[in-house]
């Protein structure tokens, strides 16, 4: 067949791709209409896991599923703007991987608002100045983030859904590897690239600071500095890429909480994130466990953090499987609280796909 022809098939398709798009938009209006009636939340992460799945099982190809999920996260972002146009905090400045992973979740035609600490995250979010903020959670190297787990002590706001995103790290410098001198980055960056840094900077002093971009900036200015950060950031600071993935584990990634106002339905595949307190007595903490393990509910996740009111008193923050709605984890809940010396529910919401 002639180049014509293929290419007369491909305008065709697209007239019929662009006709398609705008009678799904229409739709997306007048739900927009309902919702906006109603009060419901905008952005619903169950919905989005519906349509994800419903797209992969209706691919026959060629078209890799990657790719397909890809172009629905922009026709979805589209969709979520005609309904209302969000604000998405996050943890910035531009560029930093909280942003890529806000971006990720909910692709280019949301408004952005970078701030300076997961506390101003927060507060975004609880001022109304941004409708959902996006904040780091845990490592699969390095663990918890112990800011985001302290900052859910004392606010009112909910976990509305979760982000994973791998992270691919690389040392930028205007210089040569033998001349870096100094490394900034994030506390939590040197962690993930510690066996790198000892191997191939011994002697280099590694300086924290707030953001990777940050560390970027500076290194873009600074005599023989260099930044642990991304490719984006490279990209955007326009500092040369000396050396990428330089993360000691080749599964490195990072998970992120959305937070907002409002709980997230159950999708029929949730987690649940709560933080409680015991007696100082012995057994209090076997005590509490063993609540869930008669229930046969999972735990995923547990870390424990100071209370910061009394020495040695802690505080636990656990992830299981399951949404609070559930009987058998509402009844877990209501037996935990028997258990507990305090007991706050952070939020139920989807687990997030691969």
């Amino acid at each position: 067949m002639p180049l014509k022809e293929y290419r007369d098939k491909i305008d065709q398709a697209d007239r019929q791709i662009v006709d398609l798009i705008n009678q799904r938009a229409k739709a997306v209006i007048e739900i927009g209409k309902i919702k906006n009636k109603s009060k419901a939340q905008i952005f619903s992460p169950m919905r989005e896991r519906e349509v994800y799945q419903k797209i992969t099982r209706l691919n026959k190809g060629p078209v890799p599923d990657k790719i397909l999920k890809a172009i629905y996260r922009e026709i979805m972002s589209g969709s979520i703007a005609l309904e209302k146009k969000l604000t998405i905090a996050y943890l910035g400045p531009a560029a930093t991987f909280t942003h890529q992973a806000a971006q990720a979740k909910f692709g280019a035609s949301l408004d952005y608002v970078p701030a300076t600490t997961i506390a101003d995250v927060f507060y975004k979010v609880e001022s109304g100045q941004a409708d959902y903020g996006v904040v780091p959670i845990e490592n699969s190297t390095e663990g918890a983030v112990s800011h985001t787990l302290d900052m859910f002590f004392k606010s009112k706001l909910k976990i509305y859904s979760e982000i994973l995103l791998e992270i691919s790290q690389c040392l930028l410098s205007n210089h040569k590897l033998d001349q870096i001198h100094k490394v900034y980055s994030k506390r939590e960056v040197f962690g993930q690239c510690r066996l790198w840094l000892r191997a191939n900077l011994p002697g280099a002093e590694c300086v924290e600071v707030s953001s990777t971009t940050h560390a970027a900036e500076i290194a873009k200015k600074e005599k023989h500095a260099a930044a642990i950060a991304s490719e984006l950031a490279s990209t955007l600071y326009s500092i040369p890429i000396i050396q990428k993935s330089i993360e000691d584990s080749p599964h490195n990634v990072t998970r992120f909480f959305i937070i907002g106002k409002k709980d997230s339905p159950p999708s029929g595949n949730d987690k649940t994130s709560i933080i409680f307190s015991t007696e100082d007595k012995t057994g209090a903490l076997y005590g509490t466990l063993g609540v869930f393990k008669r229930a046969k509910i999972n735990l995923s996740m547990i870390e424990s953090r100071p209370s910061r009111k009394k020495v040695w008193e802690y505080y636990f923050f656990v992830d299981f499987d399951g949404h609070k709605t559930e009987t058998k984890v509402k009844e877990a809940l209501k037996k935990l609280r028997g258990e507990c010396k305090s007991l706050k529910i952070l939020g139920s919401y989807p687990r997030s796909l691969p």
